[in-house]
């Protein structure tokens, strides 16, 4: 933008400032209120940052502000209001715009924006400039701080903020084509820094306990200074290289050596000894052309090897979403005077102040008052200075504070928080990704100092490695992180280095984990199930083994269960007794609970309440269940209490976590089994292909673990594949193959193992297409094995049965056969799929299954007066439903009884329908719970709900009338909860409690989220292990997140199931509580029976809206009534009988 453009009333207030004359500033009478008007216009600024631009066409801040606070700092007013400008003016371009704009207009607006920021790094340059702003730094902080005023410490903040900004502004690639050891204005920063003795006031405030405010300026200043090192140059600086580093080098240029000779052999080989004058063309027979001839080829016969037929083609653009992730991060070599300076700073700042600096920025990030993402900055420091530490020395106690667990479960925390938000924030994808790459150096600095320490001469030190080791491998957070960073790796949103990096790490962490596996065979796997909190505060599970080995130990002696001289009497006594029984459970206390136990049953022997004279150990364990489980009721005052200390538990904390530690023997190959894995192996594979410019330790990595894999676990089918075999081709071509002795040995290796199989399996060359798992590495190399082989005999068997039962008459004849059969592992799929192949049946149609449920759908009147009767008969049964099925004339489905029986209003809930069992007399009494069979009504609403999925499906063309879809109620969400409580169960039982655990963390997280923002959004579920992966694929899983609500992914755009915005607070927790162990459901009183009858009512009273639905509800109220008195009355005359006999 040229400066005659600039507008009117700018250049007339730029004009207000002052001149520079020769080395002199003379400023104007009007110059404080120009500075000020110059701000006030910056802050009204259009959204292509005009005013900015203008200002940095002047050249303002080279001409006018810079010299006004060298010439002129004795006027403070002045000197500030610059200060505050200059910050204004040098704040980052991507801080203006918000980010980097994709319109073409503002896309140049921000460059030009950048242009002028480097021009202000180069003006900045200068050793008066920060003279001034040191001195006036060391001034400020001499005040203490009761003389310390708000303005002073707001000057303060701004030269901070003032140097951050400068330090900040990026290099231009076009202006500064400086080669290594050159000067760069970076560097020419760096020593105006250094002169000006900013360095040392900034070592000041980050070790001064008075300063403490500033820590994360300080942080940010000293990161961006050493933005272009690396920790490993500033080590070697100056310094005299020893015999290694000298024999290092010279190897790696005798390998470089070697490498030109063998390509310069090769192309000596490919030319002829003599100079031929005839080019040639030649036709290669067997390769077709665009038409059916033969390709001609018109180049010389040493050329061919390089023949494509994409040769000469247009490139293939590809999608900008699909392309492959670069790197970003630029490093260069300083001038030695700089690199000396950085050198000597981080070694003062390691001995002074970085334990105390970290601490301090950790607790920031930790309580956060820090600002979003400013645990990048802390990330950085850890790696880059304990990376120095590591070289100069290794001095544990100088990087102390960040060398602990706690600092491994930081980093590990915020490792999984950016992969979660790479995945969900796509458009800032690759911002998360260098976030977690930052997140990964600093982990794998960790593990080199831990490694290095582990090496060390001092005994203690030693010994602080082993407890730090101990920790993070017995943890299983710290031990899965990197499978699932490699599970997990795309190279469209992580660079490179990131790969590269992590397979190191990788490698690292699995060394130290096998030489630690050489000197401790047992480790602690801690596992965490996570438990909810029940309502009067009990453990809903007990540990059987647990109580047998309580039963086997000594019990307390003198436990007195009664009390002569209480006015207590002896029947409320014996229910006190009861209560102290389950009190010693609730606190896990076995000896005093089975004391208490034996106590009472030498008291009160009558009624074997407490257990018979001879009862055997596994009684008694039976009997202290029961009491733990019963409702016993407890004194008021009592109730009151632990209500109170309900309250406070569940504000304080809702769900408890309990660590169940068991030790095991930790095989190592076992763990090593997990790598064994495609998803694995291709990362590895990815990284290998740039062999040639990879360092000699990332290929030896790499050659390590797939030697882990091929040799190690003896799966070196593993790596047959197509792509694999290509790369292996281009190493053993490479002219410079010697350099790569240790790739060629294992390619050789796997080519040698391959051949040898495809000499006894003839479809080993159809298994290069294919990645393969263990189940199909297996098959290729011990032979393949049909799901569900015949043997003749078999066959034979199978042909007997049938021909013995195929005239017997019975409905399903597979069914007959199925039990018959010696190998009883078939399924029913397997038996007709080969009647179908030998020939007994025609078809799978003719063996179809006979549907459970019948086409009856309408009733008629006689069939309803028919139901009324049974119902009638049979209603005090234990089995009402089971009864009335058998009894029917006209036999219909579980489903379809049930839904007749709720329209006529004979019960109010399907629960009132469900088999009864009886328990013990004295705990039913005592608790009041009601008598049906938690498990019964599960089965039976199971199967209730196959009936009517059979239902639907066979009726699916008949129309059925009004009425019965309007007598139709919905579940309440006690059935609902029943239902999804079975499917919960089942998962259960096949072995799918983590991710159940999982589901129900993220249900109460969601609710906690919505609660504390007050905004409802689509929350999505996040698989990051590979359980819970397999688990999202699992049907009865899906099945689950169906009953409860979550949605699957709407179109291709989304990957994950979502929490649907529009599920309430209380519906969450609801659903939350549903997915506990069936053992921790409470089991509901009669006041929630008498509620849902009540909500039941009002329900059909809604749906119904004529005038004799109407009478018929009132009807029924009345009649429900009338049972609940007769019921309660009965209750209460044979409860003095159940407590007392």
């Amino acid at each position: 933008m040229d400066l005659y453009m600039m507008n009117c009333e700018l250049l007339a207030t730029c004009s207000a400032l002052g001149y520079l004359e020769g080395e002199t500033y003379h400023k104007e009478p009007d110059c404080l209120e120009s500075v000020k008007d110059l701000i006030r216009y910056l802050r009204h600024e259009d959204d292509s940052r005009d005013i900015r631009q203008q200002l940095g066409a002047a050249q303002i801040l080279q001409n006018d502000l810079l010299p006004i606070i060298t010439q002129h700092g004795q006027d403070k007013p002045l000197f500030d209001a610059c200060i505050r400008l200059m910050v204004n003016l040098t704040q980052p371009a991507l801080l203006c715009f918000g980010k980097i704009p994709d319109d073409p207009a503002f896309r140049h607006h921000f460059l030009q924006v950048v242009s002028y920021l480097q021009a202000y790094k180069e003006a900045f340059a200068n050793e008066k400039v920060f003279t001034v702003l040191s001195e006036t730094l060391y001034n400020l902080l001499q005040l203490d701080w009761e003389q310390r005023q708000e303005e002073d410490n707001l000057l303060i903040e701004r030269i901070l903020l003032l140097v951050r900004n400068v330090l900040h502004v990026p290099a231009d690639p076009y202006e500064e084509k400086n080669v290594d050891d050159d000067a760069s204005v970076h560097d020419k920063l760096l020593w105006a820094i250094h002169m000006s003795g900013m360095d040392d006031l900034l070592k000041f405030l980050a070790s001064a306990q008075s300063e403490q405010q500033w820590s994360m300026h300080v942080l940010e200043v000293i990161s961006l200074m050493f933005r272009e090192q690396t920790p490993e140059l500033l080590v070697r600086a100056g310094q005299v290289r020893s015999a290694q580093e000298k024999q290092k080098d010279s190897n790696e240029l005798e390998a470089l050596r070697q490498k030109e000779l063998a390509e310069k052999h090769s192309r000596t080989m490919q030319r002829g000894t003599r100079h031929s004058r005839f080019r040639g063309s030649y036709v290669v027979q067997g390769l077709k052309s665009i038409s059916e001839k033969d390709v001609i080829f018109h180049q010389g016969l040493h050329n061919f090897k390089n023949y494509s037929h994409d040769a000469g083609k247009a490139t293939r653009r590809v999608p900008k979403r699909k392309q492959v992730a670069q790197d970003t991060k630029s490093q260069r070599r300083s001038v030695l005077n700089v690199r000396l300076f950085l050198r000597e700073f981080c070694a003062d700042f390691l001995d002074n102040c970085y334990n105390r600096l970290m601490y301090l920025v950790k607790e920031s990030l930790i309580r956060e008052h820090a600002q979003q993402h400013d645990e990048t900055y802390y990330l950085w420091a850890l790696s880059f200075f304990m990376a120095f530490n590591r070289g100069n020395g290794c001095k544990a106690e100088l990087v102390s504070e960040t060398l602990s667990v706690r600092t491994f479960h930081f980093i590990e925390k915020n490792i999984t928080n950016y992969y979660e938000m790479m995945l969900t924030d796509k458009k800032e994808a690759t911002s998360w990704s260098r976030r977690m790459h930052l997140a990964l150096k600093a982990y794998q600095e960790l593990l080199l100092t831990v490694n290095e320490m582990d090496r060390s001469k001092d005994e203690n030190i030693r010994q602080s490695a082993s407890v730090i080791k101990s920790n993070i491998f017995y943890l299983m957070e710290y031990r899965e992180i990197f499978l699932t960073l490699l599970r997990k790796f795309d190279e469209k949103m992580q660079p490179r280095s990131f790969l590269q990096d992590l397979v190191e790490s990788t490698h690292l962490f699995l060394r130290m984990l096998e030489r630690f596996c050489k000197v401790l065979l047992l480790l602690k796997l801690v596992f965490h199930k996570q438990k909810k909190k029940s309502k009067h505060g009990r453990c809903s599970i007990i540990n059987t083994t647990y109580l047998l080995l309580q039963l086997s130990n000594a019990l307390t002696e003198g436990v007195v269960p009664f009390d002569a001289a209480s006015e207590i009497p002896v029947a409320e006594q014996r229910t006190e007794a009861m209560i102290r029984i389950q009190d010693a459970l609730f606190a896990r206390t076995g000896p005093e609970a089975l004391g208490l136990l034996r106590a009472a049953r030498e008291v009160w022997p009558e009624g074997d309440v407490f257990g018979s004279a001879e009862v055997q150990p596994e009684e008694e364990l039976e009997l202290l269940k029961q009491i733990l489980f019963a409702e016993l009721p407890r004194p008021a005052h009592t109730e009151a209490t632990m209500d109170e200390d309900e309250e406070v538990e569940e504000l304080e904390e809702e769900e408890l976590e309990s660590v169940r530690v068991s030790e095991t023997e930790f095989n190592f190959l076992d763990f090593i089994k997990r790598f064994a894995n495609p998803s694995i192996i291709r990362p590895y594979l990815l990284l290998l292909r740039s062999y040639a410019s990879n360092t000699p330790h990332t290929n030896h990595c790499i050659v390590r673990m797939l030697h882990r894999v091929a040799v190690d676990l003896k799966m070196d089918a593993l790596l047959f594949q197509l792509s694999v075999f290509y790369l292996f081709n281009k190493v053993l071509t490479d002219p410079a193959a010697a350099v790569y002795k240790e790739l060629v040995t294992f390619a050789k290796y796997i080519l040698n193992r391959f051949f040898a199989l495809a000499t006894r399996n003839n479809k080993a060359f159809i298994e290069l297409l294919f990645w393969k798992n263990v189940g199909a590495v297996r098959e290729m190399t011990e032979g393949y094995r049909k799901e569900g082989y015949w043997t003749p005999e078999e066959e034979e068997e199978l042909r007997q049965l049938y021909e013995e039962h195929k005239d017997s008459g019975v409905p399903d004849i597979v069914e007959t056969l199925l039990p018959l059969l010696m190998n009883t592992n078939r399924t029913r799929r397997q038996v007709v799929t080969q009647m179908v192949s030998m020939g007994l049946v025609d078809s799978v149609k003719d063996l179809k299954k006979e549907k459970k449920g019948t086409c009856i759908v309408l009733w008629t009147e006689d069939q309803e007066q028919e139901l009324q009767m049974l119902f009638e008969e049979y209603k005090d049964s234990d089995d009402v439903l089971g009864n009335i099925l058998k009894r029917l004339t006209a036999k219909r489905s579980r489903a379809r009884v049930v839904d007749k029986i709720l329209s006529l209003g004979l019960v109010s809930e399907r629960r009132d329908l469900y088999k009864k069992r009886r328990r013990n007399d004295f705990f039913a009494s005592v608790s009041g719970a009601p008598e049906e069979n938690t498990m019964d009504r599960d089965e039976e609403e199971d199967d209730d709900l196959e009936e009517d999925k059979d239902d639907s499906e066979e009726e699916r063309d008949v129309v059925r009338p009004a009425q019965g879809k309007k007598g139709r109620r919905r579940e309440s969400a006690v059935e609902r909860n029943v239902n999804v409580g079975g499917v919960v169960q089942d998962l259960r039982r096949e072995g799918l409690s983590g991710p159940v655990l999982w589901l129900q963390n993220c249900l109460n997280r969601a609710a906690d989220d919505r609660e504390e923002d007050g905004v409802s959004h689509p929350m999505p579920l996040v698989p990051l292990t590979e359980e819970n992966e397999d688990a999202m694929e699992n049907k009865s899983f899906k099945r689950l997140l169906h009953k409860i609500g979550i949605r699957p992914p709407a179109d291709e755009q989304e990957s994950f199931w979502r929490i649907p915005a529009t599920m309430s607070i209380y519906q969450l927790r609801t659903m939350a509580s549903s997915l506990n162990p069936p053992e921790e459901s409470e089991v509901g009183g009669e006041g929630e029976s008498e509620s849902g009858v009540a909500v039941n009512l009002e329900a059909e009273q809604q749906d119904e809206g004529s005038d004799g639905q109407e009478l018929r509800a009132q009807a029924i109220r009345a009649l429900l009534l009338s049972r609940q008195r007769k019921r309660s009355s009965a209750d209460k005359k044979s409860e003095p009988l159940l407590l007392f006999v």
